[in-house]
C-alpha cells in the first residue's frame, strides 16, 4: 500500500509510546497530559445532559451547523466576555473538537508544503506533528520561564518571514511558562510591525492558583491597534470541564473563519451536537466558577507538592521554575553530582522504579535539550506524588 508522502513528515507520538510501557502493577504516572477524572464534575455535567434533552431534544440529537451549536456560540461568547474578552460575538468563533481541531483547521487553511512556521521551543508535540504533517518547516523560537524570548522571537520573524506564529502564552504544555505582560503587548506589536499572523492556544489559562494570569492576547489586542485582525485565539473545555466532551473553539477573523468551517465541513460536518447542548447547559447553569476554584485549588496543592519534594529529593540535580498554574512541571537535569543528565536515560530507569515521567526532546521542532523532562502533577494525589519523587531520585 502506497501512502501520501505527507506521512514521511510524521511519526507517532513519543508519549503514546510511552503509555505503553506503563501496564505494569503499582506504577505511579507524571507522564500524562490530561485533568484527574476524579474531580470532573459529574453531577453538574449529569444535569445539563438531562436539560438538554428536557428542553431541546430534537437539536440536541440532530445534525448540526458546521461552525457550531448556537446556543453554546453564545455561551462561549458570555464566557469569554467574563474573561475579559470584549468584543467577541457567537459569529466571531466557531466550536471546534477540542482545540486540536482548531490547529488542524490552522493547517488545512494556513499552511502550504514549505511555508515557515514559528513555534516555542519547546512546544506543544501535537502541533509539531499536525503542522508537519501539512508540509511546514517550523522554526523554533526559544522561551525562559516568562515565555518566548520576544527579542529572539522579531529576530526570527525578520529573518523568515513565517506564515504564522504559534504561542501557548499562559502555562503552556510543556513548558509551564507563563509569558509576562511587557512581552504579550510586545508579541502584539509585533504582529502589527511585520503583519504576521499569531496564533495564541489558551487551553489552560484559567487554570491557575494564585493571582490571575495577565490577560490574553486576545483581550490585550484591544490596546494595540490592528493586532485583532492578525490574531487567533483557540480554547477548550477539555482541561477545565470534561475531555470527553471534545469541545473547542477558534475566534479568528472573518475570512480565515469561513475558510475554517469550510474545511471543517470535509472533516466532520461538526462536533458532536449532543456535546455541545451539553456543554452550553453546563455554562448557562453557572457553575463554572465554583468547578474552576476547585481545580485550581487542587492542582495548586499538588504542583508545591511536587516543587518541594523535587527540591528536597533530587537536590541540584534539577532546576526547574515553579509553576504559577497548569498542568506541568518543566525540568531539567543538570548533572550534578555525577547523576544522570540526559532525560531520555533517566526516563528509562524511572520506569524500572515504578514512575513514569516524558523526555524533553520530542517537545522541540529544532535544537533539542536532552536534559529536560515534562512531569504532570494533574493526576496523582500528593501523597502519590512524594513517592512518586521519591522513586525518581533512586533511578537518579
Amino acid at each position: 500500500m502506497q501512502f501520501a508522502d505527507r506521512l514521511n513528515n510524521v511519526e507517532t507520538s513519543a508519549i503514546r509510546e510511552l503509555f505503553k510501557l506503563l501496564g505494569k502493577p503499582g506504577i505511579i504516572s507524571f507522564a500524562g497530559g490530561f485533568p484527574d477524572s476524579a474531580m470532573f464534575d459529574v453531577d453538574g455535567i449529569q444535569a445539563a445532559v438531562n436539560q438538554a434533552l428536557a428542553e431541546e431534544a430534537g437539536a440536541a440529537l440532530q445534525y448540526g451547523a458546521t461552525e457550531g451549536y448556537q446556543p453554546l456560540r453564545e455561551q462561549l461568547s458570555q464566557f469569554m466576555a467574563s474573561k475579559g474578552a470584549q468584543g467577541v460575538a457567537p459569529e466571531n468563533l466557531i466550536v471546534t473538537t477540542g482545540s486540536q481541531q482548531a490547529l488542524d483547521l490552522l493547517g488545512k487553511t494556513l499552511i502550504s508544503p514549505g511555508d515557515k512556521v514559528i513555534v516555542e521551543g519547546p512546544t506543544f508535540l501535537a502541533t509539531i506533528q499536525c503542522f508537519r504533517l501539512y508540509g511546514a518547516q517550523l522554526i523554533s523560537a526559544p522561551i525562559d520561564g516568562n515565555g518566548v524570548k520576544t527579542d529572539e522571537l522579531e529576530k526570527l520573524i525578520a529573518e523568515h518571514q513565517p506564515k504564522f506564529v504559534y504561542l501557548i502564552p499562559t502555562f503552556g504544555n510543556p513548558s509551564g511558562a507563563m509569558l509576562s505582560l511587557e512581552r504579550r503587548k510586545k508579541v502584539l506589536e509585533l504582529a502589527v510591525k511585520y503583519q504576521t499572523v499569531v496564533v495564541e492556544d489558551d487551553p489552560y489559562g484559567d487554570l491557575y492558583f494564585g493571582e490571575a494570569p495577565p490577560p490574553s492576547l486576545l483581550n490585550l489586542s484591544a490596546t494595540v491597534p490592528g493586532s485583532r485582525e492578525l490574531l487567533v485565539h483557540c480554547g477548550s473545555l477539555s482541561k477545565v470541564l470534561s475531555p470527553g466532551l471534545r469541545v473547542g473553539w477558534m475566534i479568528a477573523p472573518a475570512d480565515l473563519l469561513a475558510k475554517a468551517i469550510m474545511c471543517k465541513q470535509f472533516s466532520d460536518a461538526h462536533t458532536s451536537t449532543f456535546a455541545q447542548a451539553t456543554a452550553a447547559q453546563y455554562l448557562k447553569a453557572g457553575r463554572m466558577p465554583a468547578t474552576l476554584a476547585h481545580v485550581r485549588k487542587v492542582y495548586a496543592e499538588r504542583a508545591q507538592a511536587m516543587g518541594d519534594a523535587l527540591r528536597s529529593d533530587l537536590g541540584d540535580a534539577i532546576e526547574f521554575v515553579q509553576p504559577q498554574g497548569g498542568l506541568f512541571v518543566w525540568a531539567r537535569l543538570t548533572g550534578a553530582g555525577g547523576k544522570v543528565a540526559d532525560g531520555n536515560v533517566f526516563a528509562k530507569r524511572a520506569i524500572d522504579k515504578g514512575v513514569a515521567f516524558v523526555p524533553g526532546t520530542p517537545f522541540f521542532c529544532a535544537h533539542p535539550d536532552p536534559a529536560t523532562l515534562r512531569l504532570s502533577f494533574a493526576t496523582a494525589d500528593v501523597a502519590k506524588i512524594r513517592e512518586g519523587v521519591a522513586r525518581l531520585a533512586q533511578a537518579l
